[in-house]
């Protein structure tokens, strides 16, 4: 049972398919122990079938992380012992390589996970488009607030010279003549 299974929450497996992608190389991938995990096979079994047929897998939908990300991608996801076992790096697969998988991989339960891969993919992208969105509109709600923020900075500066009297000099009582006429 998961931690958030014993506060009242489940985890679908949906949910548990969108926790694993990860982004690498600014590209969304899952790695192979996920993807093995999720496809009921071992991850040795995985990368060897991945290897069998190579010429399915280029650059763009499947490449093994280097030792500094495989590091960060630890560091990022706060588990230090999960892939503690591991000799090299971990194969990272984008969605495109995932749908390679269920070729390589020719089970019910490789089309049925594939799946519910790609619409995890999917969502991941509708949710990356309404933060920009959002993003945008919080941007133009910002710029109007600033000509908002400087039109009461120059109402309140006007207010403030028409509330102040003007600084005078106190003016002399008495009788004065000009300096000419005195001398």
């Amino acid at each position: 049972m998961t931690e958030s299974e014993g506060q009242g929450m489940t985890i679908t497996p949906a949910d548990k398919i969108q926790r694993s992608i990860a982004t690498v190389r600014t590209m969304r991938v899952m790695l192979d122990e996920d993807l093995a995990a999720l496809y009921g096979v071992e991850t040795k079994n995985l990368v060897r079938a991945v290897k069998r047929n190579r010429t399915r897998f280029p650059e763009d939908f499947m490449f093994q992380l280097t030792e500094k990300e495989f590091r960060d991608l630890r560091f990022q996801s706060g588990t230090s012992s999960a892939w503690g076992g591991r000799r090299y790096p971990p194969y990272a697969f984008t969605e495109q390589g995932v749908a390679m998988l269920s070729s390589v991989l020719r089970s019910e339960k490789a089309v049925q996970v594939n799946i519910l891969i790609m619409r995890a993919f999917v969502r991941i992208r509708e949710m990356a488009v309404t933060q920009s969105r959002l993003a945008r509109e919080l941007e133009k709600l910002s710029d109007r607030v600033d000509v908002h923020d400087e039109s009461i900075n120059a109402i309140m500066e006007v207010l403030n010279r028409l509330l102040t009297p003007p600084a005078s000099e106190p003016r002399r009582i008495g009788f004065r003549t000009s300096e000419k006429e005195g001398k």
